[in-house]
């Protein structure tokens, strides 16, 4: 189990990562998913529930418009249904036992820690996401267009709607990019050694930034692989997100010592 120490711990060297390990990693993360699946399939369940249900909300209203920025958004909130795989991972890694009761522990103790104050973090980038999304819809297309959208989806690809889809992407490209530079090392750093959540923010920025060109190609290869899972009705996510998360961990590896 993550031992939650009294003082701070050293923090991990930051390491340059060749291309070639995203294969690798991926095939780590598909290992440790059929290892233990019960697990994956637990903390990814609640995601796809969670689909599930706003979609069910926003079609009985007829605004299926609105889950637009939430599955462009979905990426973002997507790092903290890792947490408890990065302990599955962790501990299959160190050859300890898997019980629930420990790895459940170990998620629940996060309150304690530094992990809350990242999730503010995410959370109100996320939300500040969804707002930024519907104004620039509505910008560009004036806000009737809002209750014309969901029957008449053509009008996102005439007159101001190409324009608007690109600047909504950019944006989004944006939030999605600082999201990835502050997770893809800080939450599994939270996780395993006692930082502070901003000490955990620049350690992921510099990975980051020292192994460029490979963590764009991970970063692209997250994106591609939750949307192809959020298609079959959020079904996909029972495989795409437990392998992504405990890949993920392997990532994480390979980026520090």
């Amino acid at each position: 189990m993550v031992e939650v120490m009294n003082g701070p711990s050293e923090l991990p060297e930051v390491k340059e990562m060749p291309l070639s390990m995203i294969p690798e990693v991926l095939r780590a993360g598909w290992r440790d998913f059929r290892r233990a699946p019960a697990f994956g399939l637990f903390f990814s369940a609640v995601y796809v529930l969670g689909g599930v249900v706003l979609w069910q909300v926003f079609a009985a209203r007829g605004e299926e418009w609105w889950l637009v920025p939430f599955i462009l958004g979905f990426p973002l909130l997507a790092p903290f249904a890792a947490i408890g795989l990065y302990e599955v991972s962790r501990r299959l890694e160190a050859g300890e036992p898997l019980y629930w009761p420990a790895v459940l522990g170990v998620v629940f103790a996060q309150k304690d820690r530094q992990l809350p104050s990242m999730a503010m973090v995410i959370l109100l980038m996320f939300m500040f996401w969804v707002f930024v999304a519907h104004t620039t819809f509505a910008l560009f297309m004036g806000t009737s267009a809002l209750t014309n959208v969901s029957s008449s989806p053509e009008v996102l690809l005439s007159g101001n709607g190409p324009a608007m889809l690109l600047t909504g992407g950019v944006i989004g490209g944006i939030f999605a990019a600082l999201l990835f530079s502050f997770t893809v090392v800080g939450l599994p750093l939270l996780l395993e050694r006692e930082v502070d959540f901003i000490t955990a923010i620049i350690t992921s920025v510099q990975a980051v930034l020292a192994n460029a060109g490979a963590m764009a190609a991970w970063a692209a290869v997250i994106a591609g692989l939750l949307f192809l899972g959020m298609v079959p009705l959020f079904l996909g996510l029972f495989v795409a997100l437990p392998v992504l998360g405990h890949a993920s961990w392997h990532m994480y590896r390979a980026l520090t010592s």
